[in-house]
Formats: C-alpha cells, sequence, structure tokens
C-alpha cells in the first residue's frame, strides 16, 4: 500500500497514546460545535454532541459485520455519500482500507482502558492516501444521531466515518449534496465512469442494453462499486416519490446484476431457456423501494425455482433492497456511476493494468509559448496551448482508461468546480514534441463541472495526444491526469516544443527544418504472395530517422494515411519512401520513391512511381504512391 498522509498533521497513534478514558481526546481541528456542523445556515439550537456511551449502554464500532444496513440517511441531503458508503460496507477489502484495523478502533469491555474517545478514517485524494482523525463527540437530538446511523442503537461505524468525510470536506453542511462519483473515488483510489442512461438512449437499443448488462454484471462480479440515481429539473422533484416506488434525485447502491434462468429446478428445468436480467439496489434511506415487477412480493418470483433465489440472495423485506428488471432500470433510471479500481488484489485473476499518474497545471501566460490555459476546442487558436499528453501505443491495441481530476473544492466556500474535458488526437507515428496544429481528432470527453471526467476506449497501434482544457480560456488551475493500459503502453507529459539546442548543437547541427510526411495510400502495386495480393507497409527514411507504418493485409493498392514528422538539418537532401511486403521469414521489397523536401509551407500533394534501390536508380517497379509533404523552418509548426 502506498505512504499513507496524517490528514492536518494528526497523527493517530501519537494522539492515541496520549489520551485514555479519564482525558478523552477532543479533535481541535474539528471541534464539537456550529462551526463543523454549517458555514451557511444558522443553528437550530437544539444539537448536542455526545459520545457514543452517552447514548447506548454498550456502544460497538461494528455490530455482527458490515452491511448495507448499517448505513441509513439522517436529516442530512448526502444520499451520495450514504450510498457511497452502503456499497463499501458490502466489499470487506475496501472497507478495511477506509477503516484500517477496526478490531482494534472497537469499544472494549474487557479493557476499559483502552478506550481513549479518537478514531481514525482514511481517504483517497489527488493520488494520496490520507489518515483523518476525530473523536467521537457525534451530534445529536434527543438524545438520537441526526445524521448517518445503523440499524443498530449500539453500531456506530457509519457515523464516524461520516464525521471523518465532513471533516475531510469542511464541515458537515458540504456534505448536503454531491456526486457520489467522487465519494466512490475518494473510499477506494478508482477511477468513475459516469453513464448517462437516458442521454444515450439505452432503453430503445436492444444491443446496446444487452452490452451494458454483460458489463455491468462483471464489474459487479469484480466487486467494483456501482451507483444510480433519477435526475430531477427542478427543486420541487427533488427526493419526489414516483409512482412505482422509486425516489428523484436520490444516489442508489446497485449490488448486484444476474441472469436469472426462468423454471423449475431439476430436469424440468433444463430445457427452459428463458432468462430474465435482473438488477439489484438499494435505497439508502433504508426504505421505499420499488413496486414493480420483481419487487420483493410480485408474483415473478415465482416463475424462478428456491435453488435459484438462494442462489441470487432473493430477501423479501422492507429493508431498502429490491430486484428490478434491467429493461426498468435503464428506462427508469437517468444516470449511472461505475467506480473501477484497477490493481486491486482479489482481481489479480482479473488483468492488471498498468497506471501513470501525473500532476500538472492550466496556468494562463501572455506569451503563447508559455500559456497553459487556452480554453476548450472551440478556441482553435489556443486551445493547444494546453498541457499536452502522449499515449504510444505499441501493441496491435489497448484499452485503455483516462481520467482527468481537478483538485476538490467541497471544503473551499470561495471556489467551485470548472467545467473541464479533453481532447484526443492521433498523432505522426515517431511525434515527440508538443503539437502546434490540430491533428485528426479521434475522441472528445464530455465537458462538464465535475470532479473527474472518465473515457475508456481501445486505441490501435499508434501514437494519440490528449489536451486536458478547462471550457474558458486563461482559467486557471492545477490538474491531474490518470492513464491506465492494459498492454503498458507509455505514456509522458510533453513539455518540449521542438528539440534541445544544447552545447554540441554548433558542432553536430541544429535542426534548420521540420517535415511531415503523409503517406495516403498506392496503388499497382506487384503481387507478391501466393495466397493473395501483399501485405504492404510504408518506411520512411530521412536523414537517418525511420518511421514504419502498419501492415494492410492482402492488397495490391493500400490506403494507410500515415504521417511522420522529420527535424532535418540538411534540407536539401532527399527523402525516401519504401514500400515493402510483410512476410513471416523476411520481407519482400516493393519499390521506392525519392522526393526532394524543400522548405514550402504548403502542403504539396505527390503521386510518385516506384522504382529499384537507390536514389538514381533506373529501374521501375509496379505501382505509384500517393503523397503529401509540407516543410517549414519554424521548428514548432506542426
Amino acid at each position: 500500500m502506498a505512504p499513507v498522509v496524517p490528514y492536518k498533521g494528526q497523527k493517530y497513534e501519537d494522539l492515541r497514546k496520549q489520551h485514555g478514558p479519564d482525558n478523552l481526546f477532543e479533535d481541535p481541528e474539528f471541534p464539537a460545535n456550529d462551526k463543523s456542523l454549517f458555514y451557511k445556515r444558522a443553528s437550530p439550537g437544539n444539537i448536542e454532541w455526545k459520545r457514543p456511551g452517552e447514548l447506548c449502554e454498550s456502544p460497538k464500532f461494528t455490530v455482527g459485520g458490515t452491511d448495507s444496513g448499517d448505513v441509513h440517511q439522517g436529516s442530512l441531503g448526502n444520499c451520495w455519500f450514504v450510498a457511497a458508503t452502503a456499497n463499501l460496507a458490502q466489499e470487506s477489502e475496501l472497507w478495511e482500507k477506509v477503516v484500517p484495523n477496526a478490531s482494534d478502533q472497537d469499544w472494549d469491555d474487557d479493557n476499559k482502558d483502552n478506550y481513549a474517545g479518537i478514531f481514525h478514517f482514511r481517504f483517497w485524494r489527488w493520488g494520496q492516501w490520507q489518515d483523518v482523525v476525530v473523536d467521537d463527540r457525534l451530534p445529536t437530538h434527543n438524545n438520537k444521531l441526526i445524521y448517518v446511523h445503523s440499524k443498530e442503537n449500539n453500531e456506530f461505524w457509519s457515523a464516524l466515518l461520516e464525521k471523518a468525510f465532513a471533516k475531510f470536506n469542511g464541515t458537515y453542511e458540504n456534505l448536503d449534496g454531491g456526486n457520489t462519483a467522487d465519494a466512490l473515488v475518494d473510499f477506494t483510489g478508482g477511477v468513475a465512469q459516469s453513464i448517462e442512461l437516458q442521454q444515450e438512449k439505452y432503453f430503445e437499443d436492444e444491443e446496446k442494453k444487452k452490452e451494458l448488462h454483460q458489463e455491468l454484471k462483471k464489474c459487479a462480479d469484480r466487486h467494483f462499486l456501482i451507483s444510480a440515481s433519477i435526475k430531477v429539473t427542478s427543486a420541487e422533484e427533488m427526493e419526489a416519490k414516483t409512482e412505482t416506488g422509486l425516489i428523484k434525485g436520490h444516489a442508489y447502491g446497485v449490488t448486484a446484476v444476474k441472469t436469472v434462468k426462468l423454471g423449475a429446478s431439476g430436469l424440468s428445468g433444463l430445457f427452459n431457456k428463458e432468462k430474465v436480467y435482473l438488477v439489484r439496489l438499494r435505497n439508502p434511506w433504508g426504505a421505499k423501494e420499488w413496486n414493480g415487477p420483481w419487487s420483493d412480493d410480485s408474483e415473478e418470483w415465482k416463475k424462478i425455482s428456491d435453488d435459484q433465489k438462494k442462489k441470487i440472495g432473493v430477501v423479501k423485506e422492507d429493508d431498502g433492497e429490491f430486484w428490478m428488471p434491467f429493461d426498468s432500470f435503464v428506462t427508469l433510471f437517468t444516470s449511472l456511476i461505475i467506480c473501477r479500481m484497477p490493481n486491486k488484489s482479489y482481481l489479480s485473476i482479473s488483468r492488471t493494468w498498468n497506471e501513470n499518474l501525473y500532476k500538472s497545471a492550466w496556468k494562463y501566460d501572455a506569451e503563447p509559448k508559455k500559456n497553459r490555459a487556452g480554453g476548450c476546442v472551440n478556441f482553435k487558436d489556443t486551445y493547444l496551448q494546453n498541457p499536452q499528453f502522449l499515449l504510444d501505443v505499441t501493441g496491435d491495441e489497448d484499452d485503455v482508461m483516462i481520467a482527468l481530476t481537478q483538485p476538490d473544492t467541497r471544503a473551499d466556500q470561495n471556489q467551485s468546480n470548472k467545467t473541464i474535458g479533453f481532447h484526443i488526437m492521433k498523432a505522426e507515428a515517431n511525434r515527440k514534441y508538443r503539437v502546434s496544429t490540430p491533428l485528426p481528432k479521434l475522441v472528445d470527453s464530455q465537458y462538464i463541472n465535475s470532479r473527474s471526467v472518465f473515457v475508456k476506449r481501445t486505441f490501435t497501434k499508434g501514437k494519440y495526444v490528449i489536451v486536458p482544457t478547462i471550457f474558458e480560456q486563461k482559467a486557471e488551475s492545477e490538474l491531474m491526469i490518470r492513464i491506465f493500459t492494459d498492454g503498458g503502453s507509455p505514456t509522458m507529459e510533453m513539455m518540449k516544443d521542438q528539440p534541445s539546442q544544447g552545447c554540441m548543437s554548433g558542432i553536430r547541427g541544429y535542426p534548420r527544418a521540420v517535415t511531415k510526411i503523409q503517406v495516403l495510400s498506392a496503388t499497382g502495386l506487384k503481387k507478391q504472395d501466393i495466397s493473395g495480393g501483399a501485405d504492404p507497409y510504408v518506411y520512411i527514411k530521412c536523414e537517418g530517422k525511420t518511421a514504419r507504418s502498419p501492415v494492410k493485409d492482402n492488397t495490391l493498392n493500400p490506403e494507410w494515411d500515415f504521417q511522420a514528422i522529420f527535424y532535418r538539418k540538411k534540407p536539401q537532401n532527399p527523402i525516401i519512401v519504401e514500400i515493402w511486403n510483410s512476410n513471416t521469414i523476411k520481407d519482400q521489397f516493393m519499390g521506392q520513391a525519392t522526393l526532394m523536401g524543400q522548405v514550402d509551407p504548403q502542403p504539396k500533394h505527390h503521386v510518385l512511381p516506384l522504382h529499384g534501390r537507390g536514389r538514381d536508380s533506373e529501374e521501375t517497379m509496379p505501382g505509384n504512391v500517393s503523397l503529401v509533404i509540407t516543410s517549414s523552418e519554424d521548428l514548432t509548426a506542426f
């Protein structure tokens, strides 16, 4: 586990040694007064801070283990946090990371001298796990907890966790309204993916619906944390109950995703191929459930065997947890959040992701080459002045997850989230330096004023430039970008606009021009393979530097659209474009074209005949190659 930093410099072990039953810890960083509760609201004046021992006879940190029933929402509008906490309670390994040494923190009736009134919890933020210390004085009214509480009146881990999270975010009031994705990431160090179910019309696309159910089932089986909600369009709709029993503006935890076979158990059931796709959710209130098909008392449960019910964990109680058909789920819920947790130890039987984390900043400067706050792609003259990151997919393809994050502003009442997103371009095969002119766009993330933005995508072989931006020009902020690759593709932040000029440049020479070559296609190549035409690729040579394109299978008229960029000390020297046929044993030469790369900032399209090896070869070879060449004396032109 990565090193854990004590929040506000408070070290739990040191503080615990300093306190005992006669000298209980009182947290000076989060005092038991209104300043820890509110920053805008006026105090109702009837809140008392009490320790668990003043609320019941035998307080316990946990009672009978942990589950989602341990977390019930109080009078604070923090269902986003409660839903995430209920998810957390069901995953013991994740819970133990957030709640370290839980048994050591529990009340010990046999060793009461160990009680010091101090607890600690761990949250992940900005690339770092932080240990947050709290005392156990909790806000109450009429001798009852007013915020998060357990169904067991002597169980306090969830209330204490909420207090630590409130401290971590400034006040309890700062937890009123929020994004479940943020809490899930803070609990896991994972990355959160948001899916807009209505906006992306999953309810009317059977193929998308099926793929989503499979993906969610896979995520649930891997113990990823999942949450769903129904958006509201007005304040009046907030927490309004629908006819089907669902609550609007409310974050539900997704606790299971199953494909269930209909029919009785035994031999008779073997011939029934009909299946139903179900999802199980939990209301953080601990009550008010879905009342449609496959709800607790619906007739649909008669369609499956008792063995199946037991296998998927069907419990008919008014506990806020319920099953519903996946069709209804994607129709009625509007937003879905999946918190993916790469590289957790119990996921090692699955894939292992390679993580690269970078911290940078959007910082404005009037000098364009120094400016790093260029705004979004709408600002065509400046958006490439933002920070840039290079992804180099060296294999045939690679699954990649990208999460862009800005600093959390919840604890700072003078700050708010900026609208952020990122733009991904397909770069030249040998790109090393920052991009100055737009390259072909591959994908844009959504732009949203949330703490993080996420994209998951499969990239084919090649180089890609990721440009994170704030929507507005000149807006400043720190940023963190995490790039997870399945195949270990290298990544880097691109800091330089052009090659460095060192002390040896006067002897070895320094580039006088930059040339971009775009090989579009070839036609009429000679058939080389017995089983087909050929498997051609392009090989570009320029002043000792080379670049090679992907192979195009079984064609004599390949289309590559392959780009490379060269920094040239001798622009008068020729550039060689060779075409080769890829073979298992030995590749075959198919011809080359020679062109002079005179400095000309205007793109020049050439269709050149192929000839034999050597610049001056007079041997003609079948076929032509089509390409575009552009050169400039400005090394930052591209």
